[in-house]
């Protein structure tokens, strides 16, 4: 095989290690939705986490200044409820839980340059500075809002300490605060059938000063911001136009009565504390801040300096208050605006929505367990577009693809060559090779627009056609049979010299996916890799390291085993959300603790209750109602009940028909507006969807009385 003796020279004219080459130096801040300190880390939040990280450490190879700050979002009444569960402190609890996020962050690789919390003085100082903006703008307002209050205790309840149903969509069981089943946001005053957590029971209604921000008065600068094309995906501005700034801006309640765990609003006698999504976002700036501290830096040569960029990363379900009031807030205060807000949409497991049933609830501790993280860094990567479109995790779809593309197209090429040169180093100059470093070195600037358009899985596929030009060259080229002639040992070292480089420019390009197997090459070939340019220089003349196994392919036993693991803590979870009765059933006493037994009744009062097996031979809905189906009962022959059950949530009306129930047959008929119910039928449960109706054994009878 010749050689191309002039191709170092015309490499080293375009690449001088350190310097960037391609485009100016900029000045890069970053940050990603602080996590919530009430859980653990799952495979979800991974999504967001791999997405910034890959987007910092490419930034970072192209030789800019790119600083990642992040917190811990720590304050709230879940906090508030959590803590109150656990018998610890709200600051004892959230440090706990701060340990355990950063754990699992390091895990995954992904490296930030500060972690920081939302309960630092530094956030307090730079809250009230920015509330003090509002003030002097007279953009604050206070009035009187309704309230809910615990019927027992007569505390004010924060909205975590409310359930009840979603006044948008009726989905049961929801907070106060917003669905999770449709996202809707709200007060826990439009809850439908509201219910304290603290007492289980309906709460009272009252009214209590609340702090309001005026942004319609900044209408016009937000309808700018959004809709400038600059800053926001299409599909975000889009929505921001059809869903708020179609019409004036409601005011933005951002403060809650005591008992709140959170900052304490300035003059209000630690009556009154600031929202959590008031303060959360400024952790943003207080990160800053504190790194700024702890290097030397100007502060606000990042917050107040038109020479930096500030860039977002964070999920659709927050897109409201990152783009309307985050841009108001920062306007306000005379902050930098963000630059750009990345959008990503959710994380499916399998097309469908994460389950602790199912075991695709999985908890980032939990898959590393089991698998090596770079391999959920490359899965995400290759599936991450520029758009808001959900990522679906197919646990099939991810073997195949880890095995064949990452482990068999991409370090194939190393294990198949490293070893053939160990003892003689790579060329010392680097050989013709028919123009495919080359083209790799070109197809570079296409791989860096990818990347920093949040596209990665272009990006992805742009690097893998270098592995499917790279693997053919090395198949026809045959190292292993190579080095059976010993006249051919030159053309050998040369053959490995080509298939060493084109396996380290694809490394390069999979730097910011992959740090840990960047690492491991660059001990390999013992040279660092340290900027994106490193791919238009061939490597030459070099001693290869002793080759040690870079990745192994996936066993499908050890995903299986994630999945069963994952089932086993959703179970233990669910077991102990209240104390385990000590028998061999494990029935938690959870339900007795709910709903504590009323008092005493005698055999005579019992009897009074007529409980009667019953059919039910026809059910519809009712359409005026919420909550209740239409049921007819037989209890035998002619006899026959009509009555209205409140179990719509739980059943569908054709499920029913054919089913024996247990009914009280001699309730006093009551008259309802959907027509006239004359019993009621017997269920346990909690309510919502977990209603449970009743059903006799095989062999009971309609009409026969329940003793």
């Amino acid at each position: 095989m010749g050689s191309f003796s002039c191709f170092d020279t015309i490499y080293a004219l375009h690449y001088k290690p350190g310097i960037k080459m391609t485009e100016a130096p900029r000045k890069i801040l970053v940050t990603a939705a602080l996590p919530y300190a009430n859980g653990h880390i799952h495979i979800g939040h991974m999504v967001e986490h791999v997405q910034t990280d890959i987007w910092v450490r490419f930034q970072k190879l192209r030789g800019h200044q790119c600083v990642f700050v992040w917190a811990d979002d720590t304050h709230g009444s879940a906090i508030m409820k959590s803590a109150r569960k656990a018998g610890i402190s709200e600051e004892t609890f959230i440090q706990g839980m701060s340990d355990a996020h950063e754990k699992d962050f390091a895990g995954f690789g992904i490296e930030y340059d500060h972690y920081s919390s939302t309960h630092s003085e530094t956030n307090r100082q730079l809250s009230t500075e920015i509330w003090s903006a509002f003030q002097e703008k007279d953009l604050v307002a206070v009035r009187k809002v309704a309230e809910l209050f615990d019927a027992d205790t007569g505390e004010s309840l924060p909205d975590r300490f409310v359930k009840g149903r979603c006044p948008k969509c009726d989905a049961a069981d929801q907070y106060g605060d917003n669905c999770d089943k449709c996202g809707a946001t709200y007060s826990a005053t439009d809850l439908v059938d509201p219910i304290s957590t603290i007492s289980e029971k309906p709460p009272v209604s009252g009214e209590t000063d609340h702090y309001f921000l005026q942004i319609e008065q900044l209408h016009d600068f937000l309808e700018e911001w959004t809709q400038s094309g600059q800053h926001l995906q299409d599909e975000v501005a889009n929505y921001l136009k059809g869903h708020f700034l179609g019409e004036p801006l409601r005011d933005w309640d951002v403060s809650r009565p005591k008992p709140y765990f959170g900052f304490e609003i300035p003059g209000t006698a630690g009556e009154h504390f600031w929202y959590v999504w008031f303060d959360a976002p400024i952790g943003y700036i207080a990160s800053t801040k504190e790194w700024c501290e702890k290097n030397g830096e100007d502060f606000d040569s990042w917050w107040r300096s038109e020479e930096t960029e500030i860039h977002h990363f964070l999920g659709k379900d927050i897109q409201y208050f990152h783009c309307l009031f985050w841009p108001a807030m920062l306007k306000t205060a005379g902050f930098n605006l963000p630059t750009r807000v990345h959008i990503h949409g959710f994380l499916t497991v399998g097309g469908e929505k994460m389950s602790k049933t199912k075991g695709t609830f999985i908890k980032a501790s939990t898959y590393l367990n089991h698998l090596q993280p770079e391999y959920l860094r490359y899965y995400y990567a290759a599936k991450l577009g520029p758009k808001l479109d959900d990522l679906d995790l197919n646990l099939e779809d991810f073997v195949t693809k880890v095995n064949a593309e990452l482990v068999g197209k991409v370090v194939n090429l190393a294990s198949r060559s490293a070893k053939f040169v160990q003892q003689t180093g790579l060329s010392a100059s680097y050989p013709d090779d028919d123009g495919l470093f080359a083209q790799g070195a070109e197809q570079g600037d296409k791989i860096a627009a990818a990347y920093e358009n949040c596209d990665y899985a272009r990006a992805i596929r742009l690097i893998l056609e270098l592995a499917d030009r790279a693997n053919p060259f090395v198949e026809n080229a045959a190292p292993w049979n190579l080095r059976k002639d010993e006249s051919k040992a030159q053309e050998l070292q040369d053959v490995c010299t080509i298939a060493m480089n084109l396996f380290r420019q694809i490394v390069i390009y999979l730097t910011p996916v992959l740090p840990t197997l960047t690492e491991q090459v660059a001990e390999l070939m013992n040279d660092p890799i340290l900027h994106w340019d490193q791919s238009k220089t061939p490597l030459t003349g070099t001693p290869i390291n002793k080759f040690k196994h870079l990745a192994k392919r996936i066993d499908e036993k050890d995903v299986t085993k994630m999945i069963e693991e994952s089932k086993t803590e959703a179970a233990e979870e669910a077991a102990t959300e209240g104390p385990l009765v000590g028998h061999e059933y494990g029935d938690s006493e959870q339900p007795m603790l709910d709903k504590p037994l009323t008092e005493e009744c005698t055999i005579e009062d019992f009897v009074k209750v007529d409980l009667r097996i019953a059919r039910v031979v026809a059910a519809e809905h009712v359409p005026e109602a919420r909550k209740l189906l239409k049921l007819t009962l037989s209890l035998g022959g002619e006899h026959r009940r009509q009555v209205f059950a409140g179990i719509k949530a739980a059943y569908e009306p054709e499920s029913l028909v054919g089913r024996k129930v247990v009914m009280v047959a001699n309730l006093k008929p009551r008259k309802m507006k959907f027509g006239l119910s004359e019993g009621m039928v017997c269920a346990a449960g909690a309510g919502g969807e977990e209603i449970f109706l009743l059903s006799p054994d095989d062999g009971a009878l309609p009409g026969q009385r329940v003793t």
